[in-house]
């Protein structure tokens, strides 16, 4: 079992930064390839980016790429997620998950999500 909490969120202007935080309960948290999620009013949840249990492999969704950086911090239990450029689009509540195996962007087979942060980008 993983517990995963997000932190971060809050509200910005157009072109403005956030970072949000994933922080994990397990100290084998090095084993979970981990996956960043947004899910906006009406639409349905898309993976935005993922990473590898070492952290040395990495995909974007194409909405994003150039604009977010995944990263983790095995040695803190901790996911980042920077975000450069926000647009209004890019409202949504962000989830962090874990998942055994890194596959890119597939979006099956997340076994532990977190509550989920609030992001507004205001126009």
């Amino acid at each position: 079992q993983v517990q995963l909490v997000e932190s971060g969120g809050g509200l910005v202007q157009n072109g403005g930064s956030l970072r949000l935080s994933c922080a994990a309960s397990r100290r084998t948290f090095s084993n979970y390839a981990m996956g960043w999620f947004r899910q906006a009013p009406g639409k349905e949840r898309e993976i935005v980016a993922a990473i590898s249990g070492s952290g040395g492999n990495h995909a974007y969704a194409d909405s994003v790429k150039g604009r977010f950086t995944i990263s983790r911090d095995n040695a803190k239990n901790t996911l980042y997620l920077q975000m450069n450029s926000l647009r209004p689009e890019d409202t949504a509540v962000y989830y962090c998950a874990a998942r055994g195996t890194y596959r890119a962007l597939e979006t099956l087979r997340y076994d532990y999500w977190g509550q989920g942060t609030q992001v507004t980008v205001s126009s």
